[in-house]
């Protein structure tokens, strides 16, 4: 038997109003809170101020650290007060949330998530990455996915841009990348389970709302206003892709991520200088997807969307050049997403190219 559970998620300027009443569904008593150092700083207090008067027992609030490796999932798991808590808090970003679910994992608990930024779906993933000490990855590891997800849209909007920026790059990817890992499937003869074609049609339901509100939603998280457009791009990332993400990733099948992450795996482990997130690459990631797949049309929707949102065109935009190439196409081919959804490296080098070019044109 398998079991897909799925957050039930708070959203809005007040969505932490609604924290005393999710938790008297529970028996908890005892909570640790673990984020980044700014998520804590945005979003800590506020907490507290919901749970003065209640009978909850915060424990400890430590910062996880700078990045999601074992050790610091070890540190974590071995600290008395979270080995005492009833359910962890997690605040922060991906890597805090995903430090917080693995530690969660480690020790059997439940965990809470509370975005301050959306940059990934990770605040509502069964899936974490775990990263070498050196920033590149590790392997893949699989939580379960948290109990509730409390969306603040004011702390979103009011956190750094380059998070929002980085969580639409990211989510573009998630519909063509699905797709396409279970189109490959099809071709196989594999027929998609239930769960599968959910998964599959949840994200294909996220793709709209990027190109129709992304714009729009830069400008206002520029402006620190938590406008319609942010609530919608930032369920479209948490919980559109978060849900599509647990679903399409299952111990028989794994259709979750394809080209366009196999190339931000393989871009770590090329030494460069600069701020390179997640989500910004994998937007690059996304044209080498449809390069690959001779999808032209999409090709030049997504590199004309990118333009306008300051996002990569070019390998240069990424402090890469062509004699990186090889060594990313053969990087890629160790990677879990080409494990799952093989492509042949001289058409997938040739994708790269093809990107590289029409961004420079």
């Amino acid at each position: 038997m398998t079991t897909t559970m799925m957050s039930n998620y708070s959203y809005g300027v007040d969505a932490y109003k609604e924290l005393p009443d999710v938790l008297k569904k529970y028996d908890f008593k005892k909570i640790a809170f673990i984020g980044g150092e700014n998520a804590l700083a945005s979003a800590e207090k506020e907490v507290r101020q919901v749970l003065e008067g209640t009978s909850y027992d915060i424990l400890t609030s430590l910062v996880y650290g700078e990045n999601s490796t074992l050790a610091t999932i070890e540190r974590l798991a071995a600290d008395e007060n979270v080995q005492k808590a009833d359910v962890i808090f997690g605040f922060g970003g991906g890597r805090a949330l995903d430090t917080t679910k693995m530690v969660a994992k480690t020790l059997d608990k439940p965990v809470f998530t509370f975005p301050t930024i959306c940059s990934n779906c990770s605040a509502g993933t069964a899936i974490a990455v775990v990263y070498n000490e050196d920033h590149s990855v590790n392997s893949y590891g699989y939580p379960d996915a948290p109990l509730h997800i409390f969306i603040n849209t004011r702390i979103i909007a009011e956190a750094p841009t380059k998070y929002f920026w980085a969580g639409i790059a990211d989510g573009i990817s998630k519909a063509p990348e699905v797709e396409h890992a279970s189109d490959e499937a099809l071709k196989k003869g594999q027929i998609l389970s239930h769960t599968a074609t959910l998964g599959r049609a949840i994200a294909l339901s996220s793709k709209e709302a990027f190109y129709r509100y992304g714009e729009e939603a830069m400008k206002d998280v520029e402006s620190s206003r938590a406008s319609k457009a942010v609530e919608e791009i930032a369920l479209d990332i948490i919980v559109s892709t978060g849900y599509a993400s647990n679903l399409v990733n299952q111990p028989d099948f794994y259709y979750n991520s394809a080209h366009a992450h196999a190339f931000y795996n393989a871009t770590m482990s090329i030494p460069r200088q600069g701020e390179y997130l997640h989500g910004v690459v994998v937007s690059f990631g996304v044209l080498v997807l449809h390069a690959y797949y001779d999808e032209m049309d999409e090709l030049t929707q997504v590199a004309e969307f990118n333009r306008k949102l300051g996002l990569p065109v070019t390998l240069e935009d990424l402090g890469l050049e062509e004699k990186d190439v090889p060594k990313i196409v053969e990087v890629a081919m160790t990677t879990n997403e080409y494990k799952n959804t093989p492509f042949d490296p001289e058409k997938y080098k040739q994708a790269i190219l093809i990107a590289d070019q029409l961004g420079r044109k």
